[in-house]
């Protein structure tokens, strides 16, 4: 009789698996029917509906959700998935599934804008999909940092297939930079298992080494490597200079993965890495207090020059960029807390995040459709769009104000007391006074395009914009979503825990 080496649990491991045979089945189509160039989009939206599909089963069936799991009364699992990681699934999932509809359906679109064929670009998004949907349940180090590449691999290449102009140049920025990453990634794992004697991210072993002084030393060196590694991958300050180079020569849709779902990959990788952290935190020990003062000034840094540099910013993609970064400051400070409820905060706040950014690149892909590429979006083009066009002014000004964090977009404000929740809760007061502060700053920034939005466009007659399908199904996907969100905000908060 022979036992298992794992116990395997089909169902929960499909949000990985779903988008991961999606990429063999548009590789396998386009080889057998090169001419159905029609098939790719279909199977790739079937593929993440699955994934979608079967979060739910996930979600009921124990909590945290386990497979890959070895036997035995002191067995580890492999994947494993609490609330915040199953929230960040959903974000994963659903993100991908708007930006491949804002891709299509049909070829017409991403033969303008993507070279290769939609072959490659969709399996390219069904490829970074697999990883950031793996990153949040990964525990083992060796799979957190593969997770973490191929999350942003693939995105390198959707940037670098773009014809905007200047792409190139762009995805070479993004490359260095996420080769840059990788080695900081790779070195702090190193000194991790070091320090810890564990190729996991356990709790135990990291209250052994921090109990002692020389391991106590290399561990601080390992998460301080960990911490800057990740920074590339969240845009966060002084680690986003990739941010606005690459936003700004891809294709509206491709920078919206960037700024979502690669945002995505970025939380659940730190959220993973510090969770045992936190665990230490919460019974007592002192010895993270360096480290919450390092993510806390991160925070400050991409709130605040993230904003101050957006008020500038002419292009919307520019503008969106510097965005990220300060959103990346907002989502970091709960984490800087280091306490139990950080990681739900945070999940919820990119939530909220990333619903108002996708509603916001949408529009800026319809009034920006064929002017791809550096220099050639400006803010003006918006002028006037809310009488031409009062459905996507509406939506705009929904994604904007939920951003900003006002009324009546009610989901962010909700998103930003609950970010600031553990924050107040720790008596981190000087991170609360910067927190306030970028909140003043952001309305400025959000609102100046708004009133752009309102002005009237002069003499012109304001033109009619002509939609993709898909996109225009995106739209109102996501002007439905905050609509709902907005009177019931509750229904994103309760996802996270």
């Amino acid at each position: 009789m022979t036992t298992s080496l794992v116990s395997l649990d089909w169902l929960v491991l499909a949000p990985v698996l779903a988008p991961a045979f999606g990429v063999l089945l548009v590789l396998l189509a386009d080889a057998l029917a090169p001419r159905a160039r029609g098939l790719h989009l279909p199977i790739a939206l079937v593929a993440v509906g699955a994934g979608l599909g079967a979060l739910p089963y996930a979600a009921t069936s124990a909590v945290p959700a386990r497979s890959l799991c070895r036997p035995g009364p002191e067995a580890r699992c492999f994947y494993e998935t609490a609330p915040w990681g199953l929230a960040l699934q959903f974000l994963v999932l659903a993100g991908a599934l708007l930006v491949l509809l804002m891709l299509g359906p049909g070829t017409t679109h991403l033969d303008r804008t993507q070279r290769g064929g939609p072959a490659v670009t969709v399996a390219l998004v069904l490829a970074a999909t697999t990883g950031a949907a793996m990153v949040p349940a990964t525990r083992d180090l060796p799979t957190w940092l593969i997770a973490i590449e191929l999350a942003t691999l693939p995105a390198i290449a959707l940037v670098a297939l773009s014809r905007g102009r200047g792409a190139e140049s762009g995805a070479l920025s993004l490359l260095m930079v996420s080769l840059f990453s990788f080695a900081l990634l790779a070195v702090g794992v190193g000194l991790w298992t070091l320090a810890t004697g564990d190729a996991t991210f356990g709790v135990d072993t990291l209250r052994v080494a921090f109990a002692d002084p020389d391991r106590h030393r290399v561990l601080l060196l390992a998460i301080l490597f960990l911490i800057a590694g990740l920074g590339f991958k969240l845009s966060a300050v002084p680690f986003h200079l990739w941010t606005p180079q690459a936003f700004v020569v891809a294709d509206e849709p491709i920078s919206a993965f960037l700024a979502t779902v690669s945002k995505a990959a970025a939380l659940g990788a730190a959220i993973v890495m510090l969770s045992p952290l936190a665990a230490l935190n919460a019974s007592g020990d002192s010895g993270a207090t360096s480290v919450r003062l390092v993510i806390g000034v991160l925070a400050i840094a991409s709130m605040t020059l993230g904003n101050l540099i957006a008020l500038r910013a002419q292009d919307p993609l520019r503008l969106l960029a510097w965005s990220t970064i300060a959103q990346a400051g907002w989502v970091l400070a709960p984490l800087a807390m280091l306490t139990p409820t950080a990681a739900s905060a945070s999940v919820a706040y990119l939530l909220a995040y990333a619903a108002g950014t996708l509603a916001v690149f949408a529009v800026a892909a319809a009034v920006h459709s064929g002017t791809e590429g550096y220099g050639e979006r400006s803010l003006t083009a918006y002028a006037g769009l809310g009488r031409g066009n009062p459905v996507l002014a509406a939506i705009l000004a929904l994604g904007l104000l939920t951003l900003a964090g006002l009324p009546p977009a009610v989901l962010g404000v909700v998103a930003k007391v609950v970010a600031l929740q553990p924050v107040v809760g720790a008596g981190q007061w000087w991170l609360v006074a910067a927190a306030i502060l970028n909140i003043v700053l952001g309305i400025a920034v959000y609102l100046r395009w708004l009133l752009i939005v309102v002005r009237p466009a002069g003499d012109a007659v304001p033109q009619r914009l002509r939609l993709d399908p898909g996109l225009a199904v995106a739209l109102a996907l996501l002007g439905a979503g905050l609509i709902v969100l907005s009177f019931a905000p509750g229904l994103v908060i309760g996802l996270t825990r």
